[in-house]
């Protein structure tokens, strides 16, 4: 019998979701401005901030690993959150202690540097920084795979369902930078001291996001047929709810084979060491190396779970889908999250952001993204389940394939927008509004649709970790997203190579991303029938 509407519990990991966002978003929007004004110049501001996302989408696979042996997603997701509300108040603690460290002297005409030991405030920081990082580990990859187990493993209703998830990610991300923002501004961004109630308000959206998951998780968080789900392995009854011949073929041939040869662990860990030294041989700052790091992570990781002798051949194509659209999914967010660095600077220097005798904020281009994500998501969801009752619906690989392509119409939409501008001519803001909403409709063909599909490939016991290693690949893209950027022409370089591609101008460097795009896009749908048939009956 067809299921109609979404279970409660969707709707439970929504809230919980949104008000974690709220906190991860409204910290993220005061980091860098709080660095600089107590602690650091903008260039090394901007490198500990790319040191700390980079971070936060390594340690998933921590937290991914340790709900699948040991905790379960219930109980790691709860560690988690109160990790990262612990985090969020040693944040607000460092606003508390803090001292301005640079002030504004008229008489002297600017800025001038004070020379104030902020130590104490600087150690809670850190402190801080390191328990959200932490503590995201445990929450992101768990809550995200406990959507998908709170349907059956054919529900054609997940992609919705994900996509209904991501969008309160989005109304989090949207309203974060709007409350922490306001509460923390004084009309002075240099006082370090007024960051401490945006931090506050963090920690009791955290807080909140907890309380809420606890209080519902028992009632709402179960299977269709009434087994709780997210419990730890031990007490977890939901392999039954699982294709059980796959199920019993993956326990005779665990059982015929013997245990993993030490040697696959070792030879692993050399691999990342060897990768790591590789990465490393032309670094230039402590974030050169944590980006060593994470590429070499990248590579080694996948290479130890899809080598386990205990996967059946089924569990290994699977995973193998889940590998080949994560290495798409790099190429998505690199161009992708130059929202935040070319295109803001775009925005910021080369755009007519005029309407009459109003100029809007170079900052209010990074609303257009959340808004379009929450306006759409029901309409996106709706399409897909319309789609599913009448057999039209395309597999995950062809949604991801659309979300690039949408992507690279974005980027030549962005490139005929400023073909042939003069010198000191600037660009109309809308090309730049069309780029933000096609993109953002790529995201959401892509991003939700990418985590169902972790869930539906993902066996039992590997669930939370692959839910990691799909998160890892943020990491890897933010990085990729941070070198293309160094891409933009300026007036000190003008003109930059990029693997045989000349950027003289505005509209090379957005042709680049959109032939890049492009290409990845053809090349998904190409590989779209292997894929298919890579994932077993698993749409």
């Amino acid at each position: 019998m067809a299921q109609h509407g979404h279970p409660k519990g969707l709707y439970l990991l929504f809230v919980t979701e949104m008000a974690e966002r709220f906190s991860y978003y409204g910290m993220r929007a005061l980091f860098v401005l709080y660095l600089v004004a107590a602690f650091f110049n903008s260039a090394d501001a901007s490198q500990i901030y790319g040191s700390y996302t980079g971070l936060v989408y390594l340690t998933p696979l921590l937290g991914g690993y340790i709900a699948d042996r040991y905790w379960g997603n219930r109980r790691s997701i709860i560690v988690g959150g109160i990790v990262m509300a612990i985090g969020q108040f040693l944040m607000f603690a460092s606003a508390c202690v803090v001292q301005q460290s640079i002030f504004t002297d008229p008489a002297a005409g600017g800025a001038i540097s004070a020379q104030v030991n902020n130590g104490l405030a600087l150690t809670l920081m850190f402190i801080g920084l390191g328990a959200l990082i932490i503590g995201n580990g445990f929450f992101k990859p768990n809550i995200s795979t406990m959507v998908g187990d709170l349907y059956a493993p054919q529900d054609h209703r997940k992609d919705s369902a994900f996509t209904i998830f991501y969008m309160g990610i989005n109304t989090g991300a949207l309203i974060a930078p709007l409350v922490c923002g306001s509460v923390a501004s004084d009309g002075n961004w240099m006082n370090p001291g007024a960051f401490k109630w945006g931090f506050f308000c963090a920690g009791v959206a955290m807080i909140l996001s907890v309380v809420v998951f606890m209080l519902g998780k028992k009632k709402y968080l179960n299977t269709p047929e009434g087994l709780a789900i997210g419990l730890p392995p031990s007490q977890s009854q939901l392999m039954h709810l699982k294709d059980l011949k796959e199920e019993e073929e993956h326990a005779a041939q665990h059982a015929a084979k013997t245990k993993n040869s030490p040697l696959r662990l070792w030879g692993c860990l050399l691999g990342a060491i060897a990768l790591f030294v590789v990465f490393s041989l032309d670094v230039n700052n402590f974030n050169d190396y944590i980006s060593a790091a994470i590429y070499a992570i990248s590579i080694a990781l996948p290479v130890f779970i899809i080598t386990d002798r205990g996967l059946s051949n089924v569990e290994k194509q699977r995973i193998g889908v889940i590998y080949i659209i994560a290495v798409f999914v790099i190429f998505f967010w690199s161009a992708f999250e130059q929202a935040g660095s070319s295109l803001t600077i775009f925005a910021d220097q080369q755009c007519d952001r005029t309407i009459g005798n109003w100029e809007m904020p170079t900052t209010w281009f990074q609303s257009i993204n959340p808004i379009v994500v929450v306006a759409f998501a029901p309409i996106m969801a709706t399409l897909w389940e319309t789609l599913a009752k009448h057999k039209l619906e395309p597999a995950s690989p062809v949604k991801q394939a659309i979300g690039l392509l949408l992507l690279a119409i974005g980027y030549a939409i962005i490139a005929f927008g400023t073909n042939g501008l003069a010198d000191g001519q600037k660009a109309s803001m809308w090309w730049l509004f069309a780029l933000y909403f096609i993109h953002t409709i790529g995201e959401l063909s892509l991003s939700p649709i990418g985590l169902s599909m972790v869930n539906k490939l993902s066996p039992v016991h590997l669930a939370s970790l692959l839910m990691g290693v799909w998160f890892m690949s943020n990491a890897a893209s933010n990085i990729l997203a941070g070198k293309l950027a160094t891409l933009l022409p300026t007036a000190e370089q003008p003109v930059h190579s990029f693997l045989g591609f000349q950027i003289t101008n505005l509209t090379d460097f957005f042709t680049l991303f959109a032939v890049m795009a492009g290409a990845a896009a053809v090349l998904l749908f190409c590989l779209c029938p292997l894929l298919k048939k890579m994932m077993k009956g698993v749409e």
